[in-house]
């Protein structure tokens, strides 16, 4: 999904951790408010490995701490870094030439790749990350630039989901109201098709409903992005996997991730970090719908819960299309095998795959549009528990 010069693309893998299986919670530890202990809501599906922080800025304390030191590469989210390295001491008033703006913007709503590349080169590529990561800046841990032998990759940049929170906090406790503004209002306006057509809407963007603020990163032998309307397509997936063996023993390059990093509530509240690798060959919307389901496990305060009910999919370039018909535009398609968000269900056009046929339409809030279901996994025509659709 991102050229591997892009390690955008390159996202995620991560010194190795240990994984958690399904339903397994992060062990007990202190609350920090009482010093009881309690354990972590985190279910983790089997064969992901995860990094997991979420700081309530509310009450100063974490409400989850899963491997939170441990180190992934950052793929997109490194961006975050290139953005506030650029802005960095640029004046009082910290005017944002009108060429640089154009770049910025995309980078950090639509994750462009582009400007990554022109950020990473222009300004000194790894000694970026050591800029930003010293003790003069944020003073970050267990962050540190690409391996050696992989100068360009700035997706190999590696953190951790502690790191990541104390990304967010500087921007959104210490970073000059200027730069705040900038960063948070493009991370609130986070466009669900990524600039290379991956729908980037997983992790904290499905399961929380707004506001909230994200920085996505993704990377893996992927098929195509589908995201967008008729005719739109995005680049095959390439990863270091494919073209370059592990850079160290410790350093896993190999598998695909999804990364969901950002805030949730009003006001900010709470900080989300969720970073994760799946097994090679995990498919995108596989790996889209297990950061969904570990994602929405967390104890967010502030985070207020999307309505509706949760069903798996089948098939693939399976079409939203704006009303309950073939004939309706096509807004986007899902991933293959994605879960998503069902709000009700409507008759509308027969669907026919034989040996199926469906006349029932569900429509997806968070899509604001129309799947048959015919292509929902569920054994009824009609879903059960669903509403029908009053209009």
């Amino acid at each position: 999904m991102r050229m591997l010069l892009r390690g955008a693309a390159a996202l995620a893998a991560v010194v190795t951790v240990a994984s958690l299986t399904s339903g397994a919670a992060a062990q007990p530890r202190p609350d920090g408010a009482g010093g009881t202990a309690r354990a972590a809501a985190a279910q983790i599906p089997p064969g992901v490995t995860a990094g997991v922080a979420v700081y309530d800025r509310r009450t100063g304390t974490f409400t989850e701490q899963v491997n939170d030191s441990a180190q992934f590469r950052s793929a997109s989210v490194v961006k975050l870094l290139l953005a506030l390295d650029f802005l960095w001491d640029r004046g009082p008033d910290y005017d944002i030439p009108a060429a640089d703006r154009a770049l910025l913007e995309p980078m950090l709503r639509s994750s462009y790749d582009d400007a990554a590349d022109h950020y990473w080169l222009t300004y000194g590529g790894s000694a970026i990350i050591d800029r930003m990561a010293s003790a003069e800046r944020l003073g970050l841990r267990d962050t540190e630039g690409p391996p050696a032998g992989y100068p360009g990759y700035w997706g190999y940049t590696a953190t951790s989901a502690r790191d990541t929170v104390t990304i967010y906090r500087y921007v959104l406790e210490k970073a000059p109201a200027p730069v705040r503004t900038f960063i948070m209002d493009n991370l609130r306006a986070s466009t669900r098709c990524a600039s290379d057509k991956f729908d980037q809407h997983f992790g904290i963007a499905g399961a929380f409903d707004r506001p909230w603020a994200v920085k996505q990163g993704w990377s893996g032998k992927f098929a195509e992005g589908t995201c967008g309307p008729q005719g739109a397509a995005g680049t095959l997936a390439r990863t270091a996997g494919e073209t370059a063996p592990r850079a160290a023993a410790d350093v896993d390059l190999t598998r695909p991730a999804l990364h969901s990093t950002g805030t949730v509530g009003a006001d900010d509240r709470t900080i989300v970090a969720v970073l994760t690798t799946h097994p090679v060959g995990t498919s995108y919307g596989k790996a889209y719908t297990d950061i969904g389901r570990l994602t929405r496990s967390l104890n967010v305060p502030g985070g207020v819960r999307p309505s509706g009910t949760w069903f798996g999919t089948w098939g693939e370039f399976v079409n939203v299309r704006k009303g309950p018909s073939t004939g309706g535009d096509r807004i986007t398609q899902l991933p293959a095998g994605v879960e998503v968000l069902v709000g009700c269900q409507v008759r509308g056009q027969v669907v026919s795959v034989p040996p199926y046929t469906n006349e029932w339409w569900a429509y997806l809030p968070q899509y604001k549009g129309y799947i048959s279901n015919i292509y929902i996994s569920s054994p009824d025509n009609r879903l059960p528990n669903v509403p029908e659709c009053v209009s």
